[in-house]
């Protein structure tokens, strides 16, 4: 397995070839902003993904050489200014063709009675395994990217929230008093929320995020990526952590 010959010390990853990732940066929208430095940054990191990390296709899904690099492209932005070690603990992308059901089940602990439904999904953030996205939503997070809608960010940001062994909405941070104000402000913000999607009001922030804390990270993190101007308006405390966590200063755009 390509995680375990990186663990055990195993050969250097083998260089993109110019041609395809060319092809793969141009996908991106707004990649022609980029500088040169964070561009090649942002290769380096997409070579070692792709050493460490095996994608894997499922459902009849049809993976190309440039689906592969842009899959591990969009799994690495999120941590450009982050750092490559971010990524840890997880080592398989599955890609599906299109969205992909699962079979969720509910415990209602008052009458014992286990509720089953179907659903449909457009990414998944197992625990302790791997990512899961469909291709066509990956494809558009790269294309065309929407308001609130980065489905790679999105799992990406389970991820990251999962590297202090919770999922609870708060990523490992760098110190505690950072800790306590991050708790405090998406806690106030995801709070009120809420309120307005039960009370019916329409919200400018995907209702979505009002599920739980660590939704709403993921959610939040969304915006961050493709709408960061909407955050501010409508949480200014939390896209003001967001920007702190996901670009401590180390690169520029």
């Amino acid at each position: 397995m390509k995680w375990l010959r990186r663990w055990l010390g195993g050969p250097p990853p083998t260089p993109l070839e110019d041609a395809i990732w060319t092809a793969q940066l141009a996908r991106i929208d707004g990649a022609e902003a980029l500088s040169s430095d964070r561009a090649r940054h942002w290769r380096e990191f997409t070579t070692r993904f792709l050493t460490d990390k095996a994608i894997t296709p499922a459902g009849d899904c049809e993976l190309s050489a440039g689906d592969r690099v842009l899959v591990a492209m969009l799994c690495c932005e999120p941590v450009l200014d982050l750092g490559y070690d971010w990524l840890r603990g997880w080592h398989e992308v599955i890609v599906y063709p299109g969205e992909f059901g699962v079979r969720r089940h509910h415990l209602d602990e008052d009458s014992g009675i286990v509720h089953e439904w179907d659903d449909a999904l457009a990414g998944e953030c197992w625990e302790q395994g791997p990512l899961i996205l469909s291709l066509t939503d990956t494809v558009q997070a790269a294309e065309s990217p929407l308001s609130g809608f980065q489905v790679v960010a999105h799992e990406i940001a389970h991820k990251l929230d999962l590297l202090d062994g919770s999922l609870d909405g708060v990523p490992p941070l760098r110190d505690k008093a950072w800790h306590v104000r991050w708790v405090h402000d998406f806690q106030s913000a995801f709070d009120t929320l809420r309120c307005n999607v039960e009370a019916g009001n329409e919200t400018l922030i995907d209702p979505y995020a009002s599920e739980s804390p660590d939704e709403f990270f993921a959610v939040a993190s969304e915006y961050h990526f493709t709408d960061p101007e909407l955050l501010a308006e409508q949480m200014p405390a939390v896209a003001g952590h967001l920007m702190r966590f996901y670009h401590p200063g180390t690169l520029t755009a």
